[in-house]
């Protein structure tokens, strides 16, 4: 595929920690599959109320002592005190990591509305302010082009985030889009808004169409029709994967050509889509050399 010509952005790949041995497997061919691709960093998941948060410390230790990835832990403000959410960040920075995704969380099973804990961070801002003040991590923050499904107005939300990075986060990372106006028209807002801190556009190669679309519309991001139309009439899983693949690319092109200087790939665990993508656009996989098995960090 042609790109605009200019360089390509620096990457980072996000994923979640595994909950099964067959989803270790997959976490594991992920990493190996995309890490010859030489991420900025990649970033593991944390569940509500640190309902993930073995497992997540787990592939973050295998990652490090296998791949010798640079790895952001994310940590959420749901369901615990702000003690243990320190803790879990000490935790993280024990294993190596000194970056951080700080979010705010969205809230357990079951329940409609975000509740802090009594004695917990009440805000994603809150939670930045507290990691400043217990180590000397890179913190990236969450925005939402689309607007935040809780938040009262657009200016609201652009303010939420301003909060989030004057408390000491470096940088933003988007909820997926799939129109590139979304995200050019937010950038520009917050521009307007004094933000001057960068924002990286999230891009979610589409696995599952109809799965996409179901969580499409639980965070409120808007799928356009004429996806839907084009995946209608993908026949088989390969004709699929071919569409996903070029939907991917046109964007992120698009998305270079608007000065993008970073790309946060959602991968899903699904390694071979993720790097289909970013071959097609230029990006070299370099061999690397992993540790032995057994070999994470202590």
């Amino acid at each position: 595929m042609a790109t605009t010509g200019k360089a390509l952005p620096s990457l980072s790949f996000e994923f979640f920690p595994p909950h099964t041995p067959e989803g270790s497997l997959r976490l594991w061919r992920s990493v190996e599959r995309l890490a010859p691709l030489a991420p900025r960093f990649v970033s593991v998941t944390y569940g509500a109320g640190g309902t993930t948060r073995d497992r997540t410390n787990a592939a973050i230790q295998t990652i490090i002592g296998r791949a010798r990835l640079n790895v952001a832990g994310h940590l959420t403000c749901v369901g615990a005190s702000r003690a243990e959410t320190l803790e879990v960040a000490r935790g993280y920075a024990r294993l190596g990591v000194r970056r951080i995704v700080a979010l705010r969380g969205d809230p357990p099973k079951g329940e409609t509305r975000f509740v802090p804990h009594p004695d917990g961070f009440a805000s994603a801002a809150e939670l930045v302010a507290g990691l400043r003040e217990v180590g000397d991590f890179e913190i990236a923050v969450g925005a939402y082009p689309e607007v935040h499904p809780e938040a009262a107005s657009a200016a609201a939300d652009i303010e939420n985030l301003k909060r989030k990075l004057d408390a000491g986060a470096s940088m933003a990372l988007t909820q997926f889009f799939f129109e590139n106006e979304t995200f050019l028209r937010f950038r520009d807002a917050c521009a307007r808004a004094g933000i001057t801190a960068p924002i990286h556009p999230g891009i979610l190669p589409v696995e599952n169409f109809s799965r996409m679309v179901n969580f499409a519309g639980r965070c409120k991001a808007s799928v356009p029709e004429w996806m839907h139309r084009a995946f209608e009439r993908a026949e088989t899983p390969e004709e699929a994967h071919t569409l996903s693949v070029a939907i991917a690319c046109e964007q992120i092109d698009g998305l270079i050509g608007e000065g993008v200087e970073h790309l946060h790939l959602y991968t899903l665990n699904n390694p071979d889509l993720t790097f289909d993508v970013c071959h097609t656009l230029g990006y070299a996989a370099a061999p690397l050399a992993f540790a032995a098995e057994g070999g994470g960090a202590a």
